[in-house]
Parts: structure tokens; sequence; C-alpha cells
């Protein structure tokens, strides 16, 4: 079960991170693979972040004034 990373700039990047780590280049890359998923499958989906904010709007929202059907437009425009 081989990877074999065709770009230059990610196998440069695995490989000072292995040296500055002390490690294998399969423990580094397995720690970071770990790290991100770890990362990734924790964060708070948009909708559930959302929903304070569409709360709130909710509650700041007003029912308002008249209608604006055919008769309040034609009373803007002055056509009565």
């Amino acid at each position: 079960m081989a990877f074999h990373v065709r770009d230059e700039a990610t196998d440069k990047a695995v490989r000072q991170l292995a040296k500055l780590k002390g490690k294998t280049l399969t423990a580094t890359i397995r720690e970071a693979v770990e790290r991100e998923y770890e990362r990734v499958s924790s964060e708070i989906p948009l909708i559930e972040r959302l929903r304070p904010i569409q709360e709130e709007f909710a509650r700041l929202r007003k029912p308002g004034g008249l209608p604006a059907d055919k008769t309040f437009f034609d009373e803007l425009s002055g056509d009565f």
C-alpha cells in the first residue's frame, strides 16, 4: 500500500516536517492526516452555526403595516 507523491512541493513539505519532528515519512503523513480528519469532522456545520443568527432575525421580524397588494401599488402610483 504505497502512495506516490508526484508533486515536488508536497514531497518537500512532508520531508521538512518529518525532519523537524524527527519522525518517519509514514508517521508524519499519518499524524497530519489524522489531525486534519479530526479537525474537519469536529467542525460545526454551517447551518448549525447560522441557526442562532436566523433565530435572532426571526425574533426581530415584526409584522408590518399595510398589505402590499394591487390596491396599495395603485395608490402609490396615483392609479385609483
